[in-house]
């Protein structure tokens, strides 16, 4: 990671800018803050955590509320799941994504200031949380992520999470929703989930409660751990600020985007 990662790398930004809907030449008002700078500024929120307030205007950013409110705007459009979508096709084109198996598990949050999808949280003491849940590919690419609150059992998410892959283009073929296999913890075990996995023609790989776990089981599943401490290196993440909901999902949708564009720069490295 560079000193300074809220920098959008050229490359990056040659596939987001034609995502990005054009401003009207002729438009009542100021002329508008860059697209690409005001993306900086939203990435540099994302990276930083200081509140949207703080953003300096020394930065060339614009301001935080004008970041705030385009932040809104691509939220609307979908724009932050697009990218993701086509980082993973991009990856799954060089081969790089790993669908013999898929891995899930779950990681709570602080919530400072409550909103939507939040509870008490088990691990903090019952003080209001969120939860993350994330499924990743066999090499802990991010393929979906769910956030819930932080009293949400992990079982209730799965098939969400499964059902919630993205179709992913870049090879030959139909594209590709579904991992051969699903690896899951004891919080997984359900004869219902496995039965609805089968269905799916997905093999459960997932320990039952009361047994021992199932050999070899936890080094193949390491990688959504990694995922974890990867995503909540951004700031931002590591504790939930937003009372809105869906623009806490904006910044999860940007950081599991940013992660595959990671990945595709070493492939090309």
């Amino acid at each position: 990671m560079t000193t300074r990662p809220w920098i959008l790398d050229d490359d990056l930004w040659a596939i987001i800018e034609p995502l990005l809907p054009r401003w009207p030449e002729r438009s009542p008002g100021p002329k508008p803050v860059n697209d690409r700078l005001c993306l900086q500024g939203i990435l540099y929120v994302l990276h930083q955590d200081i509140a949207w307030q703080l953003l300096s205007l020394e930065l060339g950013f614009g301001s935080g509320q004008t970041c705030w409110r385009r932040l809104g705007r691509r939220q609307q459009a979908g724009f932050f799941e697009q990218l993701h979508r086509i980082l993973l096709a991009k990856l799954n084109a060089v081969g790089e994504l790993d669908w013999s198996r898929a891995c899930m598990d779950g990681s709570h949050v602080r919530a400072k200031r409550g909103g939507a999808a939040t509870g008490p949280s088990p691990v903090y003491r019952r003080k209001t949380g969120t939860k993350h849940h994330l499924i990743c590919d066999g090499k802990g690419t991010p393929l979906k992520t769910i956030t819930t609150a932080a009293n949400v059992n992990d079982i209730t998410q799965t098939l969400a999470l499964v059902d919630g892959i993205p179709p992913v283009v870049g090879r030959p073929g139909h594209p590709r929703r579904r991992p051969d296999a699903v690896l899951g913890d004891k919080a997984y075990d359900s004869r219902a989930i496995r039965r609805e996995l089968r269905k799916r023609r997905i093999m459960p790989v997932i320990s039952r409660k009361g047994a021992p776990n199932i050999k070899g089981l936890g080094k193949l599943r390491y990688v959504v751990e990694q995922t974890f401490a990867l995503l909540h290196q951004f700031k931002r993440l590591a504790v939930r600020w937003e009372r809105r909901l869906e623009l806490h999902d904006v910044f999860l949708s940007l950081a599991c985007g940013l992660i595959c564009w990671r990945r595709l720069k070493k492939t090309h490295s």
